[in-house]
C-alpha cells in the first residue's frame, strides 16, 4: 500500500516550503522518523521524516522547487 508524504505547515504563517535538498533516493528504504528532504520556509531550515516504514517509491517535488502546503513531496511504499 503506498502512502504520500505531504507537507505541513512548519510555522505559524507558513504557506510554502523550497525543497533544499532529498536526504534518501527513490528506491531507499526508509524507517518511520528518517529525514526524507530538508526545506526552507520562513528563513528557516526543516527536515521533513518519513511518516512511516517501507521503500521510498518516488519523489514527487524536486530540488528547487516551491511547494504549497498540502502538496505530496513523495510516495513511499509500506512495508509488508
Amino acid at each position: 500500500m503506498a502512502a504520500d508524504v505531504v507537507l505541513e505547515s512548519l510555522a505559524a504563517e507558513m504557506e510554502f516550503a523550497t525543497i533544499l535538498r532529498w536526504l534518501k533516493r527513490a528506491g531507499d528504504t526508509v524507517v518511520a522518523g528518517d529525514p526524507l528532504v530538508e526545506v526552507e520556509a520562513d528563513k528557516a531550515n526543516y527536515e521533513i521524516e518519513s511518516p512511516l516504514g517501507g521503500t521510498l517509491a518516488e519523489i514527487v517535488a524536486f530540488e528547487g522547487d516551491e511547494i504549497p502546503v498540502g502538496a505530496v513531496l513523495a510516495v513511499i511504499e509500506e512495508a509488508a
